[in-house]
Parts: C-alpha cells; sequence; structure tokens
C-alpha cells in the first residue's frame, strides 16, 4: 500500500487525514556519503501505487482547501471581468499579409489569422474590430478545435513559407515537449500528408519552401539532431544534417531576418558554437563560423554594411587581454569570420543582450542598472550612422523588439509593460523618433494606474552586496487598510516575495491583471532580484551557480529580512513564492530561514536537485551541470549541493505552511522531487502548519493550458495565499 494506516478517507472518498507515504529504505552511495532515500520508489509513475498517492494527496489538498471554494471562484471571476474576452492583437506585416490573433469570449485558445495587404505601401497596421468581420480573414490556426478531445494543448512550432503558402505547425496533447509536426496549404486550407511525429519545438523553411529543417530529442530529452525534410516524401527519408554529441549542448535550427543563411546554433551553458548555409541552396554543407572554444559563447546576424554581406558577432571572448564577460559586439567578412573589427567594446555595468539587423539599422538589446533597454542604429551608405537609446519616462519597465518578421521595413514593433502598465504595442519610426502607441492591453473594470504605486528598493546582502528588489502595490493599502486593527495604516502589510534567480534569466517588471486581486485586497507584491539571475550583467549570474549558489538563497533571505526591518511587512503575513529552480530557491529557504515566512508556494520546484543531477539518464542533467557542477566526478560540489538540496535537508522543526504544485508529465522538473519534499515534510517537521501537495494528472512544466484552467489555478492559489496570511474574507 502506499498509504500507512494512518491515513483515513471520507464516505465520500476524500481523505480527511493527511496521506502518510509508506517508506522504503533506498541507499545512495557516492564519495563515501550515503544517503538513505525513503521516499525514492515514487518515481515509478506507471506504479498504479504511485498513482494512488498523488490521488490521495490531491483530494486531501481539496478537503484542506474547501473552504476556499467561494474565494476561489470569486477570483476567477474578478481576473475574467477585468479581462476583454473577444479581442485582437495588433496585426503584423509579413508578405502580403497582416498577421494577428484572435480571441473570443467562452474559448480558451486564440485562432491565428490573417488578411490581406490592401496597399503594400502602408505600414500602419489595419484598426480591427473584434466584433467585425475582417475583409479576406484567413483561419491559420484554431487552437480550439486541435484540443478537442484533449485537456492539453501546446504549440511547439508555427512558421509559413517565404511565400507564405505552406504553415508549418506542431502540438503537444500531453504536456512532456514532444510534438507532432504537421504543415497545411493554406491556398486550400487541407493538412498535407506530410507528418513527423516526437519532435522539438521549431520548424524553418528553405527559402523556396521545397525543405523544412526541425530538430529531435535524445532519450535524456537534449535536442540534439537537425533533419531536413523534403516536402512530399515520408518522414523515413528525412536527412540528418547536424547531430550534436556533446551531452552537454543542445542544437537548434533558425534563419536570418533576411531570409539569406540559414543557421544551425548548438550550445551549452559556457559555449556556442554556430554553421551558416546560403539559404537557397538547401540541400548543401553548412559550415562553421567559429570553432568552439571552451568557455566562448558566441551568436551571429547578417546585416549589409555599405553595400557587403557582413556577420555581426556577438561574443565574450578575450579582448585586449580582458574576458568580455558581459560581452562585445564585432563585425566580420562572410569570408573570414575571425578577421573582425570591434564595434562596441565591453562595459562592466552594461550586458549586452541581442543584436538584430534589417536592411537599414540595427536593434541592440542590452541591460542597464537591473532593467533592459533598447537603442536603433542606423546604417548609411558609408556604414554605421549615430546609436541612440529609446528612452520610456518609467522608473521600472521592461521593453524591447517584438515581431519584426520583415527584413525591408520602414517601422519597429515595439513593447513596453511595467507592474503598473498593461503591455503596450508601439510602432518606432527610427526616422523621426516617434513612438506610435498601437494598442494597450484593456483592463476593464476601472483599473487606474494612479491607484498604485512601483519602486525599486535594495537589500544589502551579508558580503555588502547590493540586491535591487522591486515593490508594486496599492496606495490607499487596499481593502485590508480598513478590515481591522491588524491592518491599520502604518502597520505592516500582508506580502507576497517571488525569487527565480538561475540561468541568468531576469525577472523583469510586467502587468498582471490576475495581481490585482492581491494587490486591492492589500497584498504588496515584491520581486527579490537575486544572484543568478541575470538582472545585474553577467557576473551577477557568475556569483549564484556552480559553488556559489548558496548566494541565490541568502540574497533572498536578505531581501526578505530588509522588508522586515523596514517595517514593509512582517514574517507572520510574509509568503515566499518560486517555481522550478525559483521551487529550489524557496525550498532552499524554508530550510534556511522558515521563521520568516508564513507560507511558501513552490510551483514544479526542483526541490531534489541532487537525486536529479547525479543522473545522466534523466532528461536534461548533463546539460544542468554547467549551471550547477557535477556531482558524479567532484566530491566538493556533491557536498556543495548536499548541504542546500532542500529534500535532503528537511529537519525536524517548525516550517511555514507550504503549497507544492507540480504536473504529473513535466519533463523537467519530475513530479516525484516534490512528492518525496512533501512526504518527507510531512514525515519529519515539527509543528501544525499546513503541507499541500497538488498535481495536475495531464499538464507538464507549464502547468494547465487553456486560459479559463490557468485563471481557475490563479484563483486556487490566490485563495490559498490569501487564506495564509489572514485576507481571505477581505
Amino acid at each position: 500500500m502506499a498509504l500507512d494506516s494512518g491515513s483515513a478517507t471520507s464516505q465520500t472518498g476524500a481523505t480527511a487525514a493527511p496521506p502518510i507515504a509508506k517508506r522504503v529504505a533506498a541507499e545512495r552511495v557516492h564519495h563515501g556519503d550515503v544517503f538513505v532515500d525513503e521516499y525514492e520508489w515514487l518515481r515509478a509513475k506507471e506504479d498504479p501505487e504511485v498513482i494512488a498517492y498523488l490521488e490521495a494527496e490531491n483530494a486531501y489538498t481539496e478537503v484542506q482547501t474547501g473552504h476556499l471554494k467561494g474565494l476561489r471562484e470569486k477570483i476567477f471571476d474578478e481576473i475574467k471581468a477585468r479581462t476583454q474576452e473577444t479581442d485582437l492583437t495588433v496585426p503584423t506585416r509579413m508578405g502580403e499579409y497582416w498577421y494577428y490573433s484572435r480571441s473570443f469570449e467562452g474559448k480558451q485558445y486564440g485562432v491565428s489569422c490573417r488578411a490581406p495587404i490592401a496597399n503594400p505601401d502602408d505600414w500602419t497596421p489595419p484598426e480591427l474590430d473584434a466584433d467585425a468581420e475582417v475583409p479576406g480573414e484567413q483561419v491559420l490556426l484554431d487552437l480550439n478545435v486541435l484540443a478537442e478531445g484533449h485537456d492539453f494543448i501546446g504549440v511547439g512550432a508555427f512558421s509559413l513559407t517565404h511565400s507564405g503558402d505552406v504553415l508549418a505547425y506542431s502540438v503537444d496533447t500531453v504536456g512532456d515537449e514532444r510534438y507532432l509536426l504537421r504543415f497545411k496549404n493554406l491556398e486550400t486550407g487541407e493538412l498535407l500528408p506530410d507528418e513527423i511525429p516526437g519532435v522539438a519545438p521549431g520548424a524553418t523553411w528553405s527559402l523556396d519552401g521545397d525543405y523544412v529543417f526541425y530538430q529531435t530529442f535524445n532519450d535524456a530529452w537534449r535536442s540534439d539532431t537537425v533533419w531536413r525534410h523534403r516536402m512530399g516524401t515520408p518522414a523515413s527519408e528525412d536527412v540528418k544534417i547536424f547531430h550534436e554529441a556533446d551531452e552537454r549542448f543542445n542544437v537548434g535550427a533558425t534563419a536570418t531576418r533576411s531570409e539569406k543563411f540559414l543557421i544551425i546554433e548548438t550550445s551549452g551553458k559556457l559555449t556556442s558554437e554556430i554553421w551558416i548555409l546560403e539559404s537557397d541552396d538547401p540541400t548543401g554543407e553548412f559550415r562553421v563560423v567559429l570553432p568552439r572554444r571552451e568557455g566562448v559563447e558566441y551568436g551571429v546576424e547578417h546585416a549589409v554594411i555599405a553595400g557587403e554581406d557582413k556577420l555581426l558577432i556577438l561574443h565574450n571572448d578575450v579582448v585586449d587581454g580582458v574576458k568580455a564577460v558581459n560581452f562585445v559586439l564585432a563585425e566580420a567578412p562572410l569570408a573570414d569570420p575571425s578577421n573582425q573589427t570591434l564595434l562596441i567594446g565591453h562595459r562592466t555595468d552594461t550586458r549586452i543582450l541581442d543584436i538584430d539587423a534589417f536592411s537599414d539599422k540595427l536593434v541592440l538589446s542590452y541591460r542597464r542598472d537591473a532593467l533592459p533597454r533598447v537603442a536603433v542604429w542606423p546604417l548609411t551608405d558609408t556604414g554605421y550612422g549615430e546609436l541612440r537609446e529609446i528612452e520610456f519616462d518609467l522608473e521600472l519597465f521592461d521593453a524591447g523588439l517584438m515581431s519584426n518578421p520583415e527584413w525591408v521595413q520602414p517601422t519597429l514593433r515595439m513593447g513596453l509593460t511595467s507592474f503598473l502598465t498593461p503591455l503596450q504595442i508601439f510602432d518606432y519610426v527610427p526616422a523621426t523618433g516617434e513612438l506610435l502607441l498601437r494598442k494597450e492591453t484593456v483592463v476593464l473594470g476601472g483599473y487606474d494606474p494612479n491607484d498604485y504605486v512601483q519602486h525599486r528598493d535594495w537589500a544589502t546582502a551579508a558580503d555588502g552586496t547590493r540586491i535591487p528588489i522591486s515593490v508594486v502595490r496599492r496606495k490607499d493599502g487596499g481593502r485590508a487598510a480598513t478590515a481591522g486593527p491588524r491592518y491599520a495604516p502604518g502597520d505592516p502589510k500582508p506580502l507576497l516575495l517571488y525569487g527565480y534567480g538561475s540561468y541568468e534569466t531576469s525577472i523583469d517588471p510586467y502587468f498582471s491583471v490576475p495581481r490585482l486581486s492581491l494587490l486591492d485586497r492589500g497584498m504588496i507584491f515584491a520581486v527579490a532580484h537575486v544572484r543568478g539571475g541575470g538582472e545585474m550583467g553577467r557576473l551577477w549570474y557568475d556569483e549564484g551557480k556552480m559553488l556559489v549558489k548558496k548566494n541565490t538563497f541568502t540574497d533572498f533571505v536578505s531581501c526578505a529580512r530588509h522588508l522586515v526591518d523596514t517595517g514593509v511587512t512582517a514574517a507572520d503575513r510574509m509568503v515566499a513564492d518560486g517555481g522550478s529552480a525559483g521551487g529550489l530557491l524557496v525550498g532552499a529557504v524554508a530550510n534556511l530561514a522558515p521563521e520568516l515566512f508564513a507560507g511558501i508556494i513552490a510551483n514544479v520546484p526542483f526541490v531534489d536537485p541532487l537525486t536529479s543531477i547525479l543522473d545522466p539518464s534523466l532528461p536534461l542533467t548533463v546539460t544542468e551541470w554547467e549551471e550547477w557542477g557535477n556531482p558524479l566526478e567532484d566530491k566538493e560540489v556533491y557536498e556543495y549541493m548536499r548541504s542546500y538540496s532542500p529534500y535532503e535537508n528537511v529537519e525536524a522543526k517548525d516550517y511555514p505552511a507550504i503549497l507544492a504544485i507540480t504536473s504529473l508529465n513535466d519533463t523537467r522538473v519530475l513530479y516525484v522531487e516534490p512528492a518525496k519534499w512533501v512526504a518527507k515534510l510531512r514525515a519529519t517537521k515539527t509543528g501544525d502548519s499546513q503541507l499541500l501537495l497538488k498535481t495536475e494528472m495531464s499538464a507538464g512544466h507549464g502547468g494547465v493550458s487553456g486560459r479559463y484552467e490557468k485563471w481557475k489555478e490563479v484563483g486556487f492559489e490566490f485563495a490559498w495565499l490569501l487564506d495564509t496570511v489572514g485576507l481571505a474574507d477581505v
């Protein structure tokens, strides 16, 4: 039996007492260390006993949160009431059509459409009415139709031929991120017989539309092979054109915006290599741009400079004897990419992220002062014009290029958002410097950004490093301000502290309609921009990985303590939130400083990292060694990871209330990690704080699909959160 006799069942079948997982001792021995894992048996996904245990946990969670059903529904209704359900995106011009997506009230998924361009010289997107018929509209892909009969659906590829006559698209109906690639003739509306199962996301066409390039996974879920498929032939005849043998690397195929070249990029966490081929010669041989060198990352873009084809190379190699950790930009001739001319040198305060090339301009994306920046660089007949940064009058914001598929275009489609600013879509006109607002996400119900405030705060870590914190709240304190003496003006407020801190991922300011349900009740939302992320440049990432990974966790604790010490919040009303690698963060913090939090939300949490990173047969493990270290070969890495692994460091002490959410078909962080963590916590921890595990039985790493299902999930999490901090009835 999966459950001990201590687990009771009500007449309705719902468990009234917490499930107690059985203990089966399994020894793990490495570097002389013996770890007895009593819950490893939960890894047997096909075992009915394991499924029974997960379902028992789900039933227990439902009972424990049953009193919040009304609040869950209320939050769902609030999100729905604030959302313009029937809507259109701003059309994007490509070839002879405007492309856009529709959403419809009552439908879970979007519908991809296009309409013909009336005037070839007009780059002003048409103002379409979501409730009116669009002349010449063609539906390309209706996910609502494709989702029929499935509990889950995800799209991995959406790629059109240069002429726009065939659409390559791929779908996943399980959540395991293995896709079925199909092809639709857009002139007849018929599906072509070509069909390729088990592919990775993405598809890239040759210029003539006769061939499509795609990637497949190996058994460890690593994208390792690029294939060439000739349209009209069986997939069994597809040609393997590139295979990456290095287990640390993933491979992908794409094309330059100019459509002159096809690109294969293979990369690990620290090293990359790029191969290139003229797109009008799809059966030719790809050639390497720069041979891989350990520790050197680079990317390439094709540009035409003063009439000559050039490669723009973004890299972090050594320049003038100094490692360019924040990357530099260089120019090189096609015939000799090693013959580089430096265009933008290295700066310690600016991390260059990307370079986009158009026929007459370049767009540089970079980070400075923990915020993303965008600059436009005109190209002239003789070379380069004046680089101009686009200014936004906001203290905190996120801005960047959006879809700009055309090589020749007079405008640039950009997006701007903040914690207070619903997504705004602009067309930037480089010739005049104008930002033309094309659309702002509508928030129904009388949303007024002036009712809220966002600002940047700073905590100080134990080693003296200043850690940025983003904070957003309602100016008047929300409804909690009048809910009783506990929430009187001047008192510490309930606060949700979010963190991630891995893979150089930056958590930039973003607007959220669901978040308003928290802010309006008096909850403060804050983001701890801890080391391991990319907010402050590459070194910020380097100082939160491998053998200094604990900086990520202690930075988060420092941010939490700062918010308490400055009177913003208090430990009895603060909840930590993190997902995936952020789940590792909050799991480690639960062991490190449980007294600082009333609750912890851990989504698909990476809480058993050492077990996973020790097993090269598991998905993604080998590719992760450059992020965490290789504990198989390195005793120091093993001991270091052993010292912070949330699962292995559970102790007999009081923990905050914990809600762990996972998905059975997740291939990135297996469901077994939070399942084992919760089982061990339940058997070990002291006190009576709530401990819940919720497993989505037909979803993957991103959770449930469909907007209404996602809103229901948000309602579930938010209701638990508000209950935990005493705002359930506010």
